[in-house]
């Protein structure tokens, strides 16, 4: 509340004595994410309007590395003259991100719009008429924190993209993206994608060691406030708190949703000559399943659409992990996989029943965004109602959301060799962790493997793996019908208790 000292003045002379009594005890109203969530409720109120894009022809034709060139320039980075802990650059509109992004700073609990500027971007080698670009915008920002040395800020977080954004860990290089929401991804009627239209950031203090951001979401059947809290580190943690509301009824609400590119790997080999072993930003998706048991499912690139489901009731969390971190195992100086992040998510909260999806799209390459996976709740609300779901998201080694007693390090598909080939498909999976660190070579450890309908499992076995002190498990099994896939499930046993996360597998049809 503000009060208007001199107005009371003039009005009456006692006013002003009563007013300052006053004063002390009048609350500051500080811009928070109620404010987000009552304009998202009223958006939810109003029809869908889409939003004209008007960009000049030299924006809009950029190709890929056109755009790249155009970059903010760092010296203005915001809050640098105020030599803050945390700074923002930004990023022009231009070629896909064509729709303009307002963007406010929040200082004194007050927002006011960070303005843009052309003068504040070096266009490169791009033959842009900057007079042209005044009406312009920002299309999405780079957070900037120090969080691998104090002599540099580095990026460690980006929002570009519909509700897209994504993070880095100590060490680490950008790798998988997270979404603010999915919205019928991998159904006939066509995905929806809701986009983040404004944002609101806190300004941080001189010792801040995190950094906070409000975004607006809006998409024909959907409007959201987003409340985002950045703790950049080892790993970084994104605490995320949202709040939904639907226009109209929606088939597949995706929850935290997380997107990332498999193209080949230990599992499957590459289709066309390639001198790396692997390419992959994620390699499995690992879930708590809050009972318990923890399920590890290798990703693959399928020859055709996959999309499977774990039903579940309050999970503790689920991600899409790069379990592999060696560099032998990429061989690629340029895109580093090993060192791109796991991203975890952790609900807050008791998120009732539902399921993780896990939808797995055929690449011909390393370009393409291919795996996503989310939460979809079994019941939503009616429109005009909040949906509200809350969690964690941590970027980081996948070292930091390990099962606690064994987890799969490798799947390998193949044969080695064999007298009288036949029509069997091999794999070979390799565990390890503390629960086997204390088992004896002679141990009776069995692999409990199981097919669905399509699959037969012709043999087994688990022994100890001396190379890595845990150990591994074979199976062979059959397919039934080529044209299908087969849905694979296996732990290692001994005889009192079950020694490891769950291995869930599934061969793609031929």
């Amino acid at each position: 509340m503000f009060v208007n000292v001199f107005k009371l003045v003039r009005l009456h002379p006692r006013a002003l004595v009563f007013a300052l009594t006053l004063l002390p005890c009048i609350p500051s109203l500080a811009f928070d994410f109620n404010d987000v969530a009552k304009r998202a409720q009223q958006l939810s109120k109003t029809a869908y309007k889409e939003p004209q894009v008007k960009l000049p022809k030299g924006l809009a034709n950029l190709d890929y590395d056109e755009y790249r060139d155009i970059r903010y320039k760092l010296e203005k980075s915001h809050w640098r003259a105020q030599n803050l802990p945390f700074e923002l650059s930004f990023f022009h509109q231009g070629r896909q991100y064509a729709h303009q992004v307002k963007i406010n700073e929040i200082v004194a609990n007050r927002a006011r719009p960070i303005p843009f500027d052309p003068r504040n971007f070096d266009y490169g080698n791009n033959k842009i008429n900057t007079s042209e670009m005044r009406s312009m915008g920002f299309a999405g920002f780079r957070v900037h924190y120090p969080i691998n040395t104090a002599k540099y800020k580095d990026e460690v977080m980006v929002f570009l993209g519909a509700s897209y954004l994504r993070g880095v860990g100590k060490d680490q290089t950008y790798g998988l993206s997270a979404r603010g929401l999915a919205v019928d991804t991998a159904l006939n009627s066509g995905e929806e994608f809701p986009r983040f239209t404004e944002f609101w950031i806190e300004r941080p203090t001189a010792r801040s060691k995190q950094i906070t951001i409000y975004a607006l979401l809006d998409s024909k059947r959907v409007t959201g406030a987003y409340r985002y809290v950045i703790k950049p580190g080892d790993p970084t943690v994104t605490e995320v708190k949202s709040q939904l509301y639907l226009r109209e009824n929606v088939t597949k609400l995706g929850i935290a949703p997380l997107t990332s590119m498999y193209f080949f790997g230990e599992n499957q080999r590459a289709a066309v000559e390639d001198y790396r072993p692997e390419v992959h930003d994620s390699d499995g998706l690992s879930i708590a399943s809050g009972t318990g048991e923890w399920i590890w499912r290798p990703l693959v690139n399928p020859k055709r659409l996959l999309v499977t489901s774990y039903s579940l009731s309050n999970p503790t969390g689920f991600g899409l992990m790069q379990r592999d971190e060696k560099f032998s195992s990429y061989e690629d100086l340029e895109a580093r996989y090993e060192t791109r992040p796991s991203a975890w998510v952790e609900p807050v909260g008791k998120w009732g029943a539902g399921r993780v999806e896990l939808i797995q799209i055929p690449t011909p390459d390393e370009f393409n965004d291919n795996i996503v996976a989310f939460w979809i709740p079994d019941q939503l609300p009616k429109p005009g109602q909040p949906i509200n779901f809350d969690y964690k998201l941590s970027w980081g080694k996948e070292a930091q959301q390990r099962p606690p007693l064994a987890w799969v390090t490798q799947t390998r598909r193949g044969h080695g060799y064999i007298r009288k080939p036949d029509n069997t498909i091999g794999l070979f999976v390799d565990f390890d962790g503390p629960a086997l660190k204390k088992m004896k070579a002679d141990a009776k450890v069995g692999l409990r493997v199981s097919a669905d309908a399509n699959g037969q499992i012709v043999e087994s076995h688990a022994y100890p793996n001396p190379k890595t002190g845990g150990w591994r498990g074979t199976v062979r099994v059959r397919r039934v019908d080529d044209t299908k896939p087969v849905e694979l499930r296996g732990f290692l046993q001994d005889e009192n208790a079950t020694l490891s996360e769950t291995w869930s597998y599934i061969l793609p049809a031929d």
